[in-house]
């Protein structure tokens, strides 16, 4: 039986990101998206069983099945005749291109508006075939929709997407999204501050994480804004964080969503033309389409080799790669094998992790095995060249494969002292030491009671693990 496996990456980037090299030295890039989903939404005149309710300014609203809701059609109707335009002026004439999520029967339903985000040189990403819930989608009834989506929008556009962004998705969106194979990238995430590559089978498939924070959408939902200086207050904060980071050498990415029947009104615009000015004092700021974003990110950070992962690996594998981490204990790695093992757990940290905890629950006659699998230090293995070759290696990294006479005499007496008083050999993480500090610990430890020492030689173990998979990893 398959161990418990856990899919889901709690680690990304980890504490240090790469630094993105945005074009000209910019210390973060700032991307504004426009979604376009006015025509596309729920409606029984698109074959929908009930109207709209998601994302306007009728609180509360609720699906009215089977019959078409005249105020919430309204609602999304200003978006298309007047909110669009509005944005659309105030993007061209800052001269900032955007990405538009557009879903693909509203592009249809919206001929000039499409017209106008060409002739300004904006990117239109696909934002599904209908602007409606995937959730209880079958896979088969899905992969069909991306498919429509696709094909309505090349119709419609005259080239097919390179972006994706369903919004309302399923668990199996982002994999089918990138099965595909067609896309530079897919949003269906908002988990990072930076693109990032993930396997999905055989493709590595670029993710560029949205936002559901910086984004209008926070006019409709509670807690959210209700002013556009709140609007503005909360961008402007985001933005100055980022580029403080980015002056401390975490260049990061912010995404600023907007939707046209939202931030196209009036009240709710002066936020963001507040924003833009604000970020317009600033020349260490790019503004770029979502899709600059993924061919920068593809030439500069393109996805690396692919190798094993732990988590995927295996049992007989993952034993025969890591049951000599812990010395001559090959059921460390057998036990930790059984663990809830995932993405986390593919790095020296994470894998140590599961070790570690393997190791510490054992038996203290089990833990105690592990001690006396390790040699002596500069002892009799060593002399006879009978040592593991992670022992030999790290023995030599302090110099004790060249001691004098009277070093390894000295040596000798320590060992022989420490065994007899504890019970197993004195264990200590050579990397870390040179041969002075080694012989200092090794005196100093002597006198210790044989539980503190116990103690410690599970530690310096666990220590010598650590850097043992930062060397094979």
């Amino acid at each position: 039986m398959q161990p418990p496996r856990y899919p889901r990456d709690m680690t990304g980037h980890g504490p240090n990101p790469p630094d993105p090299a945005w074009p000209g030295g910019a210390r973060v890039a700032v991307q504004f998206v426009i979604n376009y989903e006015e025509g596309g939404e729920n409606n029984i005149l698109h074959g929908d069983p009930a109207s709209e309710a998601f994302l306007s300014d009728i609180a509360g609203a609720q699906p009215w099945p089977g019959q078409r809701h005249w105020n919430m059609e309204s609602i999304y109707e200003y978006g298309a005749r007047a909110g669009f335009w509005r944005l659309h002026r105030l993007f061209t004439g800052a001269g900032i291109p955007v990405t538009v999520y557009g879903v693909a029967t509203a592009l249809a339903r919206s001929p000039l508006q499409v017209e106008a985000m060409q002739n300004a040189g904006w990117e239109i990403a696909s934002h599904g075939l209908k602007w409606v819930e995937h959730r209880d989608m079958p896979e088969d009834e899905e992969r069909a929709a991306i498919t429509d989506a696709i094909r309505l929008h090349t119709e419609v556009t005259g080239t097919r997407p390179r972006g994706w962004y369903t919004g309302r998705c399923s668990m199996n969106t982002l994999r089918l999204v990138a099965e595909e194979g067609g896309f530079d990238y897919v949003s269906d995430t908002y988990d990072d501050d930076l693109p990032y590559w993930r396997a999905v089978g055989a493709r590595d498939q670029l993710v560029i994480p949205y936002t559901l924070e910086a984004n209008d959408m926070r006019f409709a939902t509670a807690p959210g804004y209700v002013t556009g200086d709140q609007f503005f207050t909360y961008l402007r904060d985001a933005f100055d964080v980022l580029r403080a980071e980015g002056h401390e050498g975490r260049p990061a990415m912010m995404t600023v969503g907007l939707h046209c029947r939202l931030a196209g009104r009036p009240g709710k615009l002066s936020g963001v033309q507040r924003f833009i000015d604000h970020i317009r004092q600033f020349d260490d700021v790019w503004c770029p389409r979502r899709i600059d974003i993924a061919h920068h990110w593809a030439a500069h950070h393109p996805p690396a080799p692919r190798a094993p992962r732990p988590s995927a690996m295996d049992r007989d594998t993952f034993v025969a790669r890591f049951g000599g981490v812990f010395e001559h204990s090959p059921w460390v790695a057998e036990r930790a094998y059984e663990l809830e093992l995932g993405p986390a757990h593919d790095s020296a940290a994470g894998l140590h992790s599961a070790l570690a905890r393997a190791f510490r629950a054992a038996s203290q006659d089990a833990r105690r095995a592990v001690l006396r699998a390790h040699p002596d230090l500069a002892g009799k293995l060593a002399s006879a060249k009978r040592l593991t070759a992670e022992s030999t290696g790290e023995q030599a990294s302090a110099g004790l494969d060249a001691l004098t006479d009277a070093e390894r005499a000295r040596f000798t007496e320590l060992n022989t002292a420490y065994t007899a008083r504890h019970g197993f050999p004195f264990i200590i993480a050579v990397r870390d030491h040179d041969k002075a500090s080694i012989l200092a610990a090794f005196e100093r430890r002597l006198a210790n009671d044989t539980a503190t020492e116990f103690a410690e030689a599970c530690t310096q173990v666990e220590r010598i693990a650590r850097l043992r998979l930062e060397e094979m990893l």
